[in-house]
């Protein structure tokens, strides 16, 4: 299956899915990834302000202020589709752009370079238990992934895993992906 035919597919179910189990099963990611080391060893995170329907960052973003870790988002530049990561410490610092996006705005936040982001959390649409993903088409987060070298996660309800589609040679695989029912170290996969 093309990647265009299988983001629309994916998103479709992911805005299908029942609210109460949505909210189970992020609570179940969420507390995955923040206990888990590499996420309580990281000073700094790098994350998308998540829209529906993605999994809900707000939990992840409140936690990381609360440990006292610095928290970025994208800045996405539509004209070169590259984006910068700014500091964020209150939701009222972002603005919405395009697409109804949160972002920061670079006005009230700090840019932080590639090598601050002690870890990026990446978003999808489809994941591959290797750690390729699907986004949402704009190729923004591949450019970032060429040259950042910090780990990399995604956060990812099971039924988003599929080994149905095949990587090209600009995709950048995600070290981990974090799910309601596992922890996939994506190397084992390659």
């Amino acid at each position: 299956m093309d990647k265009a035919t299988l983001r629309k597919k994916m998103l479709q179910q992911l805005k299908e899915l029942d609210p109460e189990m949505r909210s189970i099963k992020t609570e179940q990611i969420t507390e995955r990834l923040l206990t888990d080391p590499v996420f309580r060893a990281a000073g700094s995170i790098g994350i998308t302000v998540a829209g529906f329907p993605e999994i809900d960052t707000a939990p992840i973003i409140r936690q990381a202020w609360a440990s006292g870790k610095r928290v970025a988002a994208p800045k996405c530049h539509p004209a070169s589709r590259k984006m910068d990561f700014y500091v964020f410490s209150h939701m009222n610092e972002l603005e919405t752009v395009y697409m109804d996006l949160k972002e920061p705005n670079p006005a009230v936040t700090r840019w932080l370079p590639p090598d601050d982001i002690d870890l990026l959390i990446v978003p999808g649409i489809v994941f591959s238990r290797s750690g390729y993903r699907i986004g949402f088409g704009g190729g923004y987060y591949d450019r970032f992934l060429a040259g950042y070298a910090n780990p990399t996660v995604s956060l990812a309800f099971d039924f988003q895993l599929s080994d149905n589609f095949p990587a090209e040679s600009h995709d950048i695989p995600v070290s981990m992906i974090y799910t309601e029912n596992q922890l996939i170290r994506t190397e084992a996969f390659r």
